[in-house]
Order: structure tokens, then sequence, then C-alpha cells
């Protein structure tokens, strides 16, 4: 049986929707969380932002990175009509 949350919990996760963390985002991408540390450090990969410790996402960005990642799709040679 789960515990109703307490008012600070609520208001945690209440500013924190729109947000996820560096394990989420990995599990979601299927890389690892040192991937995701690696890209920060080239300055690639979805813009982060950290507090203290933690490395958060903003689930819009993230998505915007990914559309701004799709390819074109190759013609074929000799093509079709």
């Amino acid at each position: 049986m789960t515990q109703p949350q307490t008012e600070p919990e609520a208001a945690s996760t209440a500013l924190l929707s729109g947000w996820i963390t560096r394990k989420e985002l990995a599990d979601a991408l299927g890389v690892t969380v040192d991937t995701l540390g690696r890209w920060e450090a080239r300055r690639f990969g979805p813009p982060c932002v950290r507090a203290g410790r933690t490395v958060l996402y903003r689930r819009r960005a993230v998505q915007d990175w990914l559309a701004a990642q799709e390819m074109p799709r190759a013609r074929m040679a000799g093509g079709r009509k």
C-alpha cells in the first residue's frame, strides 16, 4: 500500500514535472549515463542543467534535440518513379 505524499514531496514533484534525470534519459535513449556525461563534456546532446550533483534535462529540450538529429532519407540510385 502506498502512503500519501507529504506537501514538500508533492511540491518537489510539481516543480520538476517537466524535467528528467540523466539516468532516466540514458534508459530512454538506450545509452549509458557515462555516454551522456561524455556528450555534455563535448557539448553534444541535449542541453542540461546541474543542480548540485544532479543533472536534469528539460523534456521539451530533449524532444527538440531528437528532432534536430533526424536525417533525411537517402535517395536510392536509379530511384523509383
